[in-house]
């Protein structure tokens, strides 16, 4: 069973920098693309940023020169690096690896 384990979330004011963080237990994650989702309240879970498993990044042209996602293949973990936060990054923050889903974490951005 492959478990994705997501951390970093929390509460952080407009201009604020948060990093998230997952755990991938998958034996193949080297291998395979990864990425960010994110859900806020009343709209549609959204693609964030994603990573291939040569390094290549795709981001949303809302999150764009804000956000960066990485990823160690030695410690199978993705993060998201989110600087200059903006009310409208508040939702729950999800790590993607197909076909499978963390739990999620929340990014509350809010004076």
């Amino acid at each position: 069973q492959v478990q994705l384990v997501e951390s970093g979330g929390g509460l952080v004011q407009p201009g604020g920098s948060l990093r998230l963080s997952c755990a991938a237990s998958h034996s193949l994650f080297r291998l395979l693309p990864v990425g960010w989702y994110r859900e806020a309240p009343g709209k549609q879970r959204e693609m964030v940023a994603n990573i291939t498993s040569g390094g290549s990044t795709n981001y949303a042209d809302s999150v764009k020169g804000r956000f960066t996602i990485s990823r160690d293949n030695a410690k199978k973990t993705v993060d998201l690096q989110m600087n200059s936060l903006k009310t409208e990054d508040t939702a729950v923050y999800y790590c993607h690896l197909v076909p499978y889903w963390g739990q999620g974490t929340q990014v509350t951005v809010s004076t």
